[in-house]
């Protein structure tokens, strides 16, 4: 009976102790959506409610593998529209608007049948994301802004959104004239908090998408996007973020109320998520299982 007992409590042991994985996230495909001259690629993972994470300025959806990959994991899918300019996706680069960055995603999630989605939109993302929300609410059922400026700043502030020391730092890294440690220095900047390491961001920049994106954005009234319709918003914030910084914080939910809720990711700045994917990824988890319980 002794016996009995220790291997009772032994297997009891032995299965609080086995981990519960995570189901297989599944590999990434690819899909073309054509909307008249203009052809979108989309990287897709897993399966469940849809997740539409955008990138940042001049940058690649291949950034969010690892948060793709997470999300997957944890029952949800992942599409991953590329700007035009990168991978596949192609058209015309000149003269766009925030509205055109808007209609190419839109134009993905219809063609998956994948709305309404939550958008995640992430730096430059931000502003693709809830232009998305104003332009096509259908498509849309909630928005999360990471690492995002908000266009604006607090009433009665005379700064601008994003300064012209700090938008050469965000340039900066794009540019492949310069020197790698000039790169390096701009990403420390602007990019990532004291002790993350800069160097997993000094590829992956696309110079002829980096000028489309900020021509589209320079040529949006603000007021285009900044409410996002009437979404409701997540504001997935970096501790560490001197392009959206802490004095900016409260913008957005100061100006669109209790819709948005303000989460806080310790140990990242604007880079956010090569720094905390495995934050990032829980957070925005979160936010799509509250909606869809509501």
């Amino acid at each position: 009976m002794r016996r009995l007992l220790h291997a009772l409590a032994l297997g009891s042991l032995m299965l609080a102790a086995t981990p519960v994985f995570a189901r297989d996230a599944g590999p990434v495909t690819h899909s073309m959506t054509g909307r008249g001259n203009v052809t979108i690629e989309a990287l897709s993972q897993g399966s469940g409610p849809t997740i539409v994470i955008l990138p940042s300025l001049g940058r690649s959806g291949e950034d969010y593998d690892a948060v793709s990959r997470l999300l997957a994991e944890d029952g949800f899918r992942v599409l991953r529209p590329q700007p035009r300019g990168i991978g596949r996706s192609a058209g015309p680069m000149e003269g766009l608007t925030m509205h055109d960055l808007a209609a190419d995603v839109a134009s993905v999630i219809e063609h998956e049948k994948a709305g309404p989605a939550v958008v995640v939109g992430h730096a430059f993302g931000n502003f693709v994301a809830r232009q998305i929300a104003a332009d096509r609410p259908d498509l849309v059922k909630g928005v999360v802004v990471a690492a995002a400026s908000a266009g604006k700043v607090p009433p009665g502030s005379t700064e601008k959104p994003i300064g012209p020391e700090m938008r050469k730092a965000i340039d900066g890294p794009s540019d492949p004239s310069l020197p790698e440690e000039k790169r390096l220095k701009y990403l420390r900047i602007a990019f990532f908090a004291p002790g993350n390491d800069p160097r997993v961001w000094l590829g992956g920049w696309n110079e002829a998408v980096h000028h489309m994106e900020s021509h589209a954005r320079n040529h949006t009234p603000v007021d285009d996007y900044f409410a996002a319709g009437s979404a409701p918003i997540l504001d997935l914030q970096a501790e560490h973020d001197p392009v959206a910084p802490r004095r900016f914080a409260g913008v957005l939910k100061s100006l669109l109320g209790d819709r948005v809720t303000i989460v806080v990711i310790p140990n990242a700045s604007h880079a956010l998520v090569p720094e905390q994917p495995a934050a990032v990824a829980r957070e925005i988890a979160k936010f799509t299982r509250n909606l869809d319980a509501k």
